[in-house]
Order: structure tokens, then sequence, then C-alpha cells
């Protein structure tokens, strides 16, 4: 009977570990220098997945695939990604949008983990934006695990208008949320940290700026500009990449993940993969016959989903 009820609390001891709350470990982030830290100032890394557009996936917008994501593949943060472009988007169906985005990011904050919320556009809307922003920070900036990503993958803006975009988005939401961390595109896909790094916003406190890579297409260089920066005192945070060509499609470089992986480990980058979806292509981590909720069994997890998630449980102990 001893054996017996020891196996049982090594079990639950095993199941505790994995489910370690990340908000309740690292409570309100903040940024020093380069680096996301802790409430305490003791840099931090995010490791997590980002959910595909929500007006194509929608049905995985849900709070179980939100507790599947953190119990299951141990994500420490999820990504939001609301569709701004295509097909019934947010400006076109504002409410469908509403509750895709609500149902995550409530979950998350239930589940204790931090949820980016992701303005997922590549033309820039400031007016729309900026009632938005507003109107999150207004909901939702009480909360320590709100992360806010104004602008997902600028083309063809200039960092000077970005600049601009940036400071009156940015001031929207500090009008109700003083804190919180947010998210700053910079041009070309989010690839030319290299002309933040020249010129940052200034009077801004907890922003960081994203880089955007694909492990397949995106090789030394960017990963050279990206430390670069970072070692000139700008914060990056990686909110969306993955192990394909930029398309979202094509060949599978884990050696090259892996090379991004090192470098964000080694650099204090937080790093989150695209994408949870069911479409017909490389980067997608699940098949259609998966359920929307999980947990999802490896026979409908496709082979970029068994590497992401490998990574998260290697890396996120």
């Amino acid at each position: 009977m001893k054996k017996l009820l020891t196996i049982i609390l090594l079990c639950v001891c095993v199941c505790h570990a994995h489910a370690i709350d990340p908000v309740k470990q690292y409570g309100q982030l903040q940024v020093k220098g380069s680096q996301l830290c802790d409430q305490q100032g003791k840099s931090v890394i995010l490791r997590g997945i980002s959910l595909g557009w929500h007006n194509i996936w929608p049905r995985f917008y849900n709070k179980k695939a939100v507790q599947t994501l953190k119990q299951d593949w141990n994500c420490t943060v999820v990504r939001a990604a609301m569709g701004v472009m295509i097909e019934d988007n947010y400006l076109e169906n504002p409410e469908f949008a509403m509750q895709c985005m609500t149902n995550v990011i409530d979950a998350a904050i239930k589940q204790n983990v931090y949820v980016i919320i992701d303005w997922h556009s590549h033309i820039t809307k400031t007016q729309e934006a900026k009632e938005f922003f507003g109107k999150m920070a207004q909901k939702y900036g009480k909360y320590p695990h709100v992360i806010y990503e104004i602008y997902n993958e600028p083309v063809e803006d200039s960092w000077a208008s970005l600049k601009k975009y940036a400071t009156e988005v940015i001031g929207e939401i500090r009008k109700y949320d003083p804190d919180n961390i947010i998210l700053v595109g910079c041009p070309h896909w989010d690839q030319d940290i290299h002309l933040v790094a020249n010129s940052p916003l200034q009077g801004f406190s907890n922003i960081m700026y994203t880089v955007h890579f694909y492990a397949a297409t995106h090789g030394d260089y960017l990963r050279e500009r990206t430390e670069a920066a970072v070692k000139k005192g700008i914060p990056v945070f990686i909110s969306e990449s993955g192990v394909t060509e930029a398309s979202g499609d094509g060949k599978i470089d884990a050696e090259s993940e892996e090379k991004w992986v090192e470098m964000c480990e080694r650099l204090g980058i937080s790093w989150v993969c695209w994408s949870l979806s069911d479409k017909n292509e490389s980067s997608s981590m699940l098949l259609p016959r998966a359920t929307a909720t999980g947990p999802w069994a490896d026979d409908v997890i496709k082979v970029s989903g068994k590497l992401v998630k490998g990574l998260l449980k290697k890396y996120n102990k």
C-alpha cells in the first residue's frame, strides 16, 4: 500500500510540474534593457503557440484548446491572431471577432498563461487599431496576463511611418493600461530590426519589438541582425515563427529551427510558433480530423506540430 501511495504522489507531482501557472510564477512582466523580466526583475523567456487567423480557423478559439496548449504542450504564452484582412475579418464582422478573442483571452487568464492580443494585419489601420486596443486595455488592462501586439507584419510601411502609428496606438493603450507589455512591429514582415536598432521609439516603457522568422527561409543573416539589435539594447520578442519556408508551406528545416531557438535561449528572447490550425500546409500543426479542443493524439499532429511540441516540452520545464 505504501508503494502504491508513493507512486500516486509522484504522479501528482509530475502532473503539477507540467501545469505550473506562468503568470503566478512571473507576475507582472516588465522590460529592463533588452530583456523581458518578471515582477522581480529577473529575465524571463516565454515560449508558446500562435493560433491561426480567427476568421479562418475560429473552431480553435475556445477555452479547452487553450487548456490543452498549457497542460499538454507546456505553453507559457498563447497568441490570438485576430484577422483584420481576408473575408469575415474584424472590420467586417467585429462581433464574431470579439467573441473569438474573448474566448481565448478569458481562457488564458483562467489558465494563468500569458496571452498576446494580435492585430493581425499587413496594412495600416490606425484609427481602427486605436479603437480596438483602447477597448482591450479598458477591459483587460488590469490583468498581468495580457500582451498587446499592435501590428502584425508590416509590409510596405517605412519605419518612420510605423513609429508614428505606434506612438498613437501605444498612447491609446496607456490611457487605460500603464504597464502591460506592448509589441511593436518593424518593416518588411518584421525582419528589418536593424532599422529599429538605429532609431528606437523614445519616451515609452515596457515596449518590445517583434521579429518574425521562418526557419527554412530565414537563416544566419536574420539571426545576426537580431542578435546585433539585442546587443545594442533593443528588446526583441519573436511573436511569430515557423519551422517551414516563409510561405508557411514547403520544407521543414529542423536544423535552422534549432539554431534559432538556441540563439533565443542564449539571448533571452521569447518565441512563439505558427500555427494552431488545420490548413493543408507545412506550418499548420494539426490534421483536419483533429478535434477543436484537444488533447490531440500524435496521429492528428503533423510533423511541424510534433517538432514544436517537442521544443516546448524541452525548454518549458
